[in-house]
C-alpha cells in the first residue's frame, strides 16, 4: 500500500516540477506576495479533482473522443499565446514589472486566472488526467497512489509560492523581472507551439 502512495507522489512531482503556466503564475503571485495561498489553495485542489478524475476513468473516456481532445489543444493554445503575450508585454516595460509597482489584482481576478491556467491548459489533462490516471490503473492501490500524486502536488506549490518570497532580494530590481517575464513569455509560447505541432 505504501508503494502505491510512495509511487503516485513521485509520479506527480516528476511531472508537476516542470516550468509551465500554473508553476510561472503561482511563482510570480508568491514574489508579488499577492493572494498567495488561496492561488496555492486553488491549484492543489485543481489537481485533486483532476487526479482523481483520471483515476476514476475520465481519460479513457476523453481519448474516445479525438474531437474533445482537439478542441482543448486549440483553445488552450490561443489561450497560451495570449499569456505568452501578456508576460512579454509586462517585460517590454520594465515600469511596470516592481511587485510594488503595479497596484494589485482583485481577489477575484487573480482566482480566475489560476483556473483558467489550470483549465485551459491541455497539459494539464494530458499529465494530470489521462498520464497519472493510466499510471495509477497499473497499481493494485489505485486511490492509494492518487493520495500520492495530490499530496505531490500540494507540497510543490505551497514550496513554490510560499516560498518564492525568498527570490524576493534577487528579483527586486526591475531588470529581474524583465527577465522573468520574458522567460514565462517563451515558455508559454513554447508550450502553445508544441501543442499546435
Amino acid at each position: 500500500m505504501l508503494t502505491s502512495t510512495v509511487a503516485g507522489f513521485a509520479a506527480s512531482l516528476v511531472l508537476i516540477v516542470a516550468i509551465g503556466a500554473q508553476n510561472a503564475f503561482v511563482l510570480r503571485q508568491g514574489l508579488r506576495r499577492e493572494h498567495v495561498l488561496p492561488v496555492v489553495l486553488t491549484c492543489a485542489v485543481s489537481d485533486l479533482m483532476l487526479i482523481s478524475a483520471g483515476i476514476a476513468g475520465l481519460g479513457a473516456v476523453v481519448t474516445a473522443r479525438p474531437t474533445a481532445v482537439t478542441v482543448i489543444r486549440w483553445a488552450g493554445a490561443a489561450f497560451l499565446f495570449t499569456y505568452a503575450a501578456l508576460a512579454a508585454k509586462r517585460a517590454w516595460r520594465p515600469g511596470t514589472l516592481k511587485p510594488t509597482g503595479q497596484a494589485p489584482a482583485t481577489l477575484r481576478a487573480t482566482l480566475l486566472t489560476c483556473l483558467a491556467l489550470t483549465y485551459l491548459n491541455p497539459h494539464v489533462y494530458l499529465d494530470t488526467v489521462l498520464l497519472l490516471g493510466s499510471v495509477a490503473q497499473q497499481h493494485p492501490h489505485r486511490w492509494l497512489f492518487g493520495i500520492g500524486a495530490a499530496v505531490a502536488s500540494g507540497v510543490w506549490f505551497s514550496a513554490l509560492g510560499l516560498g518564492a518570497h525568498r527570490l524576493a532580494p534577487v528579483l527586486s530590481r526591475p531588470a529581474a523581472w524583465r527577465v522573468l517575464d520574458g522567460l514565462i513569455a517563451v515558455v508559454m509560447a513554447g508550450v502553445a507551439t508544441t501543442l499546435l505541432v
